[in-house]
């Protein structure tokens, strides 16, 4: 599907992905602020999010890895720098699996590249939070604002300790293109997911960011710019 984009800016195609229960608009703001001076800043609502509504949710990151790169060629965009955050981080690298062709440069940060060994109880404990959003009046009419109707299938979907795609992202070493790996200092286990990825690649490059966490982007937005301009910067860019 052809997904609800915004766009901003001009020069090369740069696409955020936003994380779960938020939409182009409503993440990224910093990114997309300091980035449309000098690039085309693409920020689509992925599938079931904001204005890109769908019901079919089944092989979710396969079908959004599909979305982002139907959209980008109903733009004729031939190639994009691709940011992800959590959520939208797995998106990415689904589709820099999927497509490559499509992707310049790869940045994600909020993921965790192996399975802990205490995933069950993480689990468990992030489910209990996303449940009890469900109780809560204020969030549901937020995100009912957001996306309308059926946004309660991604809360439902985290109950599934499968849900995560560890297998798929256990491994980014047969990309052939640069790859960020931004992190928070206060997630430890994708702190270890920074030697994970490092001795896979030369192409893969790691950031651990000081004072933040889960969404470095939103908790370090000046650091999170700064270093992604250098990485694309540095011989990334055309």
């Amino acid at each position: 599907m052809i997904l609800h984009t915004d766009m901003v800016g001009e020069g090369e195609p740069l696409v955020f992905l936003h994380t779960g229960l938020q939409t182009g608009r409503t993440d990224f703001e910093k990114q997309r602020e300091y980035f449309s001076s000098k690039y085309q800043v693409i920020s689509p609502d992925l599938r079931g999010h904001g204005k890109s509504h769908a019901d079919d949710l089944d092989n979710y990151f396969n079908q959004a890895a599909d979305d982002i790169a139907e959209t980008l060629r109903s733009l004729e965009i031939r190639s994009a720098h691709i940011a992800g955050g959590s959520f939208g981080a797995l998106v990415a690298v689904f589709l820099a699996k999927k497509h490559p062709e499509l992707v310049r440069t790869l940045t994600i940060s909020g993921v965790t590249p192996l399975k802990p060994k205490n995933w069950e109880s993480i689990n468990e404990e992030e489910s209990k939070f996303r449940m009890n959003l469900l109780k809560d009046e204020d969030t549901c009419a937020y995100f009912d604002s957001l996306h309308g109707e059926g946004w309660q299938r991604f809360i439902h979907m985290g109950q599934d300790e499968g849900w995560y795609p560890f297998e798929t992202r256990s491994s980014i070493q047969s990309l052939n293109i640069p790859v960020l790996f931004l992190i928070g200092e206060g997630q430890e286990h994708e702190v270890k997911g920074v030697t994970v990825y490092k001795e896979q690649s030369d192409s893969i490059h790691v950031a651990v960011l000081p004072f933040a966490s889960h969404l470095v982007h939103s908790e370090q937005p000046e650091l999170y710019n700064k270093t992604l301009d250098v990485f694309l910067s540095n011989g990334h860019s055309e």
